[in-house]
């Protein structure tokens, strides 16, 4: 494509992303590569006024620098321009999806009526708990129960016999919890995670193949990315998150892989949602992440897929439309 693109990505602060494995630098870094123009926002500088929703913007130059340094980038002076001024917005932020998150898809589903191209669309972004999104597709999913009563989540235990309890808005493996019904804290962290019956939460059949990994599968604009990165928990571990101290290893999808993301590609691209990562552990879905899914970095860097230009080169197509 020959025409150059302004591409504007909201993400948290340019200085905290880890370039050696941060998704939305590899996506800046291929839209540079092609002579397209990236441009950094912060959520907290969107604003709407009279009907516009506008943003102060820098451009960002990408350098190759690798490791974890906070030089891999020079910026521009900040500028207030419209969000319909940018060929696309990708909203890049990781949660927590509190109010102010909530906030910001309000502006953007704003600009999106004006005419601005927004990914993920704010509106599938409210719509989808990461967590609870796998409600919909029960066919692919473990036993699952979501309560907030005590009696109500210790009758799941008791009847399940060994558990994940997890909060529903937790992210980077935050807050699990594996609960067998003999397990003598099991009230204890109950109490804990709702708060006393005032929070609810998730709770899951406990899936021994988390052993093989907690696979995140791909799909970008109804493509499903052949590799899934499995998160492999270290000895001792129940989760699997890289954040949590798991090991990332690259590898061709499943049979059942294939089978839960080529059901769920054209249903979540349809909604809207360029990017997603489906968590999959043991061949059962369990999460859907529309925020900020990453992984892109580690399976480039094993097996030589590049999901970052892959999303370049369908924005290409969108915006040549």
């Amino acid at each position: 494509m020959s025409t150059t693109l302004d591409l504007a990505f909201i993400t948290d602060p340019l200085d905290g992303l880890k370039p050696y494995k941060d998704s939305s630098v590899a996506m800046m870094r291929a839209a540079h590569a092609r002579d397209h123009r990236a441009w950094a926002i912060l959520r907290e500088d969107l604003t709407w006024r009279e009907g516009t929703v506008c943003a102060r913007a820098r451009q960002i130059v990408p350098h190759d620098a690798t490791g974890d340094t906070h030089d891999w980038f020079t910026a521009g002076e900040p500028e207030i321009r419209p969000l319909t001024g940018f060929d696309a917005v990708l909203m890049r932020q990781d949660p927590p999806f509190d109010f102010e998150y909530v906030a910001a898809t309000w502006l953007l589903e704003r600009a999106a009526q004006s005419g601005a191209r927004v990914f993920n669309a704010p509106r599938a972004v409210r719509d989808h708990s990461e967590k609870l999104a796998i409600a919909e597709f029960p066919q692919f999913t473990a036993t699952t129960l979501v309560a907030r009563a005590a009696a109500d989540i210790h009758d799941f235990i008791d009847e399940i016999g060994d558990v994940i309890l997890k909060p529903l808005d937790g992210m980077g493996g935050s807050q699990i919890f594996r609960v067998a019904a003999h397990d003598s804290n099991r009230n204890v962290i109950v109490e804990t995670l709702t708060e006393n019956g005032a929070r609810t939460i998730m709770a899951q059949r406990y899936l021994p193949g988390i052993r093989e990994g907690d696979k995140r599968v791909l799909i970008i604009g109804g493509e499903i990315v052949p590799y899934a990165l499995a998160r492999i928990p270290r000895e001792g571990e129940n989760r699997g998150n890289l954040a949590a101290g798991g090991r990332g290893v690259a590898m061709p999808l499943t049979v059942r892989e294939w089978e839960i993301a080529g059901f769920l590609a054209p249903i979540l691209w349809q909604r809207g949602l360029l990017i997603v990562g489906l968590d999959i552990i043991d061949g059962h879905l369990t999460e859907i992440n529309v925020t900020s899914p990453t992984c892109m970095v580690e399976i480039a860097v094993q097996q030589g897929f590049d999901a970052a230009a892959l999303v370049i080169d369908t924005l290409e197509k969108l915006c040549a439309r």
